[in-house]
């Protein structure tokens, strides 16, 4: 039990006392930084019900997966490979299912009510906004994760959305191209020839892997509406196609063994674990973004419990210690420092100096630069620094935000309010005022 609660007291806590720049050793600031990813991810996933709306997002998959394997098609047969993809559904979990034949069929009635007769317009945007819709709610849930607040503009809405289904078919493509060159190198060495088949198996499941891989990767870094580094969106891109290859094998084989010992279900057998497939999937999805952002902002969950409970004598001292650095530094004629330049100067935990700076901004004390060489803001005294004294930075903090914002407040309220003012000014130090003066 006591060891127990050590390691509860380490993973609360004390591991959020550590920041990353405080580490010499790569392999402990990596070790720290994994735990800390696991921590974030599954709280992530209990805090933001993230089991439910993969629930929500497999019934949207399920309306709109006809109107995008349309569009898929339709770019396919823009490029004349329509029957390199309906190949590759033969050869996914789908194939295994027996409905790609009734799914080709409704593709192929969607894609001619979409090009012939009276219903062009309204085939061809209920065929847009079906897609639309379904990559919308993504997109949403996705900046849910992330804690963006906006969506992006429509425009860039429809052009990352079209990438995506015109790179689907790209990728299957090529990967069709490049098994085909594999098979016919392998075919003129008759040393191969007796490991020709299992290279070929080999290839084509690792080609596979690739495609998942590379597009989840991409969806990870260009969905979110905002700034995703590569990495945070390559780690849980890589690791989620996997699995989601994995669980593709798994529903293969239950559907092959259902179909030799389901009697009662029959055909219907397949439905129940296509639904189970689409929502493991979805909630695999929701996962690898939660892993992304968890990687991204690692550094902004340090001293998160202590950031919660920080005193304002205390937040005021590294406001102003911050400002007198990037004072100094302004006065030396010396290179303005970013966030995160100045987080590492004094070990500060990243979203703490973030929060200070934009209070600081906000109050008009500081301004943002960018200087030439490096990617992030760095941060300038915007007053004259001779005018700058504690007394006017604490006091512009104070009148930050909105004030007598009650829509009735008490004749008694008013006059305290009006008092308080009064005596704050006069007097030089709050402590000269007693409450029951005013």
């Amino acid at each position: 039990m006591s060891r127990l609660n050590n390691i509860t007291e380490f993973i609360r806590y004390e591991m959020w006392r550590r920041t990353t720049t405080e580490f010499d050793n790569f392999f402990q600031r990596l070790g720290y930084a994994t735990i800390r990813t696991i921590v974030i991810v599954i709280r992530g996933f209990s805090n933001k019900n993230l089991n439910d709306t993969a629930k929500s997002l497999t019934y949207s998959l399920i309306f709109a997966i006809v109107p995008i394997l349309a569009m898929i098609l339709a770019v396919a047969q823009g490029f004349g490979v329509e029957s390199v993809i309906e190949e590759q559904l033969s050869r996914s979990f789908l194939g295994e299912t027996g409905l790609v034949p009734t799914i080709m069929e409704m593709v192929q009635r969607y894609l001619e009510t979409t090009q012939g007769g009276v219903f062009i317009g309204i085939g061809l945007l209920i065929l847009l906004w079906a897609v639309y819709s379904f990559f919308q709610s993504v997109e949403s849930t996705f900046n849910n994760i992330w804690n963006v607040k906006n969506s992006r503009s429509l425009v860039r809405q429809v052009t990352s959305y079209i990438a995506i289904v015109v790179l689907i078919p790209v990728l299957i493509v090529c990967s069709a191209g490049i098994n085909l060159y594999i098979q016919s190198a392998l075919e003129g060495y008759s040393f191969f020839s007796s490991i020709h088949e299992h290279v070929n198996s080999s290839g084509v499941q690792f080609i596979q892997f690739l495609i998942c891989w590379m597009l989840f990767t991409y969806m990870y870094w260009s969905i979110p509406n905002t700034k995703v580094h590569f990495l945070p969106a390559l780690i849980p891109g890589v690791l989620m196609g996997t699995l989601f290859q994995l669980l593709q094998m798994l529903s293969v084989y239950l559907i092959a063994m259902l179909s030799r010992t389901s009697i009662v279900y029959g055909a219907f057998a397949t439905l129940p674990i296509l639904m189970t497939m689409l929502q493991y999937a979805s909630l695999l999805i929701l996962i690898g973004a939660e892993m992304s952002y968890a990687i991204q902002n690692n550094e902004q969950f340090e001293y998160e419990h202590d950031l919660n409970r920080m005193s304002r004598r205390y937040k005021d001292f590294i406001m102003l210690y911050l400002l007198s650095v990037i004072i100094h530094r302004f006065e030396a004629d010396e290179e303005p420092l970013t966030a995160h330049e100045l987080a590492v100067r004094d070990k500060f935990p990243i979203r703490l100096v973030n929060q200070l700076l934009s209070r600081l901004e906000e109050t008009g004390i500081v301004r943002e630069v960018y200087v030439e060489g490096k990617e992030d803001k760095t941060f300038q005294p915007a007053l004259d620094t001779h005018k700058i004294s504690i007394g006017m930075v604490i006091g512009r903090i104070d009148k930050q935000g909105n004030e007598e914002f009650l829509q009735s407040p008490t004749p008694e309220m008013q006059r305290f309010w009006e008092r308080y003012l009064q005596l704050k000014q006069e007097h030089q130090t709050l402590d000269q005022i007693l409450v029951n003066e005013i």
